[in-house]
């Protein structure tokens, strides 16, 4: 995949970007974070991934306020001396932007650090567009897709523009509008498991809308999302491929669909 020229000319300085891999790509699917080091390294970067673990919110979310100190700390120190921070997910990267500096303070060693930081960490769609100015991929996509807005994403960075406007890039590619695109899905990290009465009945709402819309592929920025979305999806036996954006935007669909098993070779 190569990406077309930008309007304004490129920086000669090649910026250094240590990539936030975040837990979930980590473990659940990892196609998502070779795609956003494709995006990164073919938009002009030179891509790393320092030692990490997690950002933290799930131990902010349910008032762990020391645990989220030390992991943050960790963050902090692990991430110095790059750039920018990118993650694919608008959850990872409000959490750091936003809560960070939150945490911290009223700690005045460790303030300017997570200010510090903040000022550098972007979410990955919105790092291509806003920070680097891409405006078009050149991947392709046969076939129609709708989008999920995730709630830290829109309402903590003002991610909602950024995806759509590559995606529209993409030859072949037919976007159709979610209804309540920018409502909940449900999942909200650990809400979904205090609480799981009330997600369930969000997600069937996300469910339903997305079946309405006719399109067989869904789209979002974050993963916990894309896995709730899913996995409900499947339980109502909707045939609808679940996808995190990046993967579109990089050309990278040889992984199955979210929920959906690797065939295996037949001996």
């Amino acid at each position: 995949m190569e990406l077309s020229p930008n309007p304004s000319p490129r920086p000669v300085h090649r910026p250094r970007v240590g990539l936030f891999v975040t837990c979930l790509v980590d473990l659940m699917r990892p196609s998502v974070g070779f795609a956003a080091v494709k995006l990164l390294e073919e938009a002009g970067c030179i891509v790393q991934v320092p030692e990490q673990t997690c950002c933290g919110q799930p131990a902010y979310n349910t008032g762990d306020r020391s645990t989220t100190r030390a992991i943050a700390e960790r963050v902090i120190t692990e991430f110095r001396g790059y750039d920018y921070v990118v993650a694919p997910s608008g959850s990872c990267a409000g959490m750091i932007r936003a809560h960070y500096p939150e945490l911290f303070a009223d700690d005045p060693n460790w303030l300017p650090r997570a200010n510090e930081l903040a000022a550098r960490t972007h979410e990955l769609t919105s790092f291509l567009v806003d920070v680097l100015g891409v405006t078009r991929v050149a991947a392709r996509f046969d076939g129609t897709v709708t989008y999920h807005d995730s709630c830290s994403g829109l309402r903590e960075l003002g991610i909602r523009s950024q995806p759509r406007r590559l995606l529209q890039s993409i030859e072949g590619l037919r976007l159709v509008e979610l209804e309540e695109s920018d409502v909940c899905c449900g999942f909200g990290g650990t809400f979904a498991v205090k609480y799981s009465d009330i997600s369930g009945a969000i997600v069937e709402a996300k469910a339903r809308n997305v079946v309405e819309t006719s399109a067989p592929t869904l789209l979002a920025g974050d993963l916990g999302c894309l896995l709730n979305m899913a996995g409900k999806l499947s339980r109502d036996g909707a045939p609808i491929h679940v996808r995190h954006v990046a993967e579109i935007l990089a050309g990278m669909t040889d992984e199955p669909p979210i929920g959906i098993a690797k065939e295996r070779p037949r001996t």
